[in-house]
């Protein structure tokens, strides 16, 4: 087995071991996937300067983010089947965001539950909501959150109807499945031997662990998918978000935002932070890479609303980027995913360092020991992206 290199080389070794359909469901974006890959073309578009000469010795990576400090800017974003992945996949991933002092973020639907994951956990991680239209069950949700030591939730605001995923529909992930379907999925799921033993047989139970209890007779994924699909709420309003808040006492972010009214909006409302989020290319397609709306975004978050950022990231190189044009902090989704998939934790660990060196490279031969004192100036000419009003 070659020694991975980088994040594509993670992902290379997720599409050999995972079944297809659970590959291309954390590989694929929505509609023709222009989004998915604009987001990781405008950061191979944005080009450096290289400076030389600069005393880079003691560079550091550390980072604050709502009131706390962390060893890298990159949070492990809120996936979902992370579970499906790897055995256990949130809990081993939450053992190594410890481990290297970043954030974690568990999905509301996730394979482990988050008392499973507070067990393994040694500090606080995050909580990511959607809003559901059985407000008795988010507020169980969030009650549980509190309880097992949640201090920060993410509200994902950008799925008032899940996006037409075609890779999803084409593996029987999504519509309606046929006896032919079914027998494809099994064939799948059997011809990946080392998942199916790693995964579907020593991992259970393969269910959305969050949810077992809150949802009647729901004893497999495919008995609660039902019902998630019945959730997702297009009346849902800003107007909502006071009934979040007086459910939550902890920090708030939305995630979902790329427009500067939306920003201004948020910002309006008091939450803690903002991601600024196409889902990774999930939802709407033909929306903008969310590296190109960083800036704005920033420039009307101001100092009151911590900006981050996530969607396409997929090296140490893209983290500086990001961080230069405006983002307070980062978070990574499908390459934390890829790794655990291709050597659960030890792969996550390994490429997480790899990321750190990226980091070490980019930081070094643009002239900066602090990532505070990253900027725009660090980009080539002409090479920034266009903002509102030019």
């Amino acid at each position: 087995m070659k020694i991975p290199a980088s994040v594509s080389d993670y992902r290379t070794m997720a599409r050999q071991r995972l079944p297809r359909q659970l590959f291309d469901y954390i590989d694929g974006g929505s509609y023709a996937e222009w989004t998915l890959a604009e987001n990781t073309n405008a950061f191979e578009r944005l080009t450096l300067r290289q400076r030389v000469l600069k005393d880079v010795s003691d560079i550091q990576f550390n980072k604050n983010i709502l009131g706390q400090e962390f060893k890298l800017p990159i949070a492990l974003a809120p996936v979902g089947l992370a579970g499906s992945f790897a055995n256990r996949g949130e809990v081993q991933a939450v053992k190594v965001a410890n481990d290297l002092g970043i954030p974690f973020c568990l999905s509301t639907v996730s394979i482990c539950a988050m008392e499973e994951v507070a067990d393994a956990a040694t500090q606080p991680f995050w909580y990511q909501l959607y809003m559901l239209r059985d407000k008795q069950v988010a507020a169980n949700l969030l009650k549980r959150a509190k309880a097992v030591g949640c201090e920060t939730l993410i509200l994902t605001v950008d799925l008032p109807f899940p996006g037409a995923r075609y890779r999803d529909t084409r593996n029987g992930l999504s519509g309606k499945q046929n006896l032919t379907t079914k027998l494809k999925r099994i064939v799948d799921f059997v011809s990946h031997p080392r998942w199916l033993w790693d995964v579907a047989i020593t991992g259970k139970p393969l269910v959305f662990g969050n949810l077992v209890q809150e949802v009647a007779n729901a004893k497999s994924l495919d008995d609660i998918q039902g019902w998630i699909s019945e959730q997702f709420d297009p009346t849902i309003t800003w107007q909502d978000l006071k009934w979040v808040r007086d459910q939550w006492p902890g920090k708030l972010i939305l995630k979902g935002i790329m427009d500067t009214d939306d920003a201004k909006l948020a910002v309006a409302h008091h939450v803690d932070a903002i991601i600024v989020s196409n889902h990774g290319g999930r939802q709407l397609d033909s929306v903008p890479a969310t590296l190109n709306a960083i800036a704005d975004i920033k420039a009307v978050a101001g100092d009151n609303c911590e900006v981050l950022v996530d969607s396409g990231i997929r090296s140490g190189l893209d983290v500086v980027k990001a961080m230069a044009m405006g983002a307070d902090f980062t978070l990574i989704g499908r390459p934390w995913v890829y790794a655990l998939a291709a050597n659960g934790g030890e792969g996550l660990k390994h490429m997480l360092e790899l990321m750190q060196d990226e980091m070490r490279i980019a930081m070094a031969l643009t002239g900066h020991s602090r990532i505070a004192d990253l900027g725009q100036h660090i980009f080539a000419a002409n090479q920034l992206p266009q903002h509102e009003g030019q």
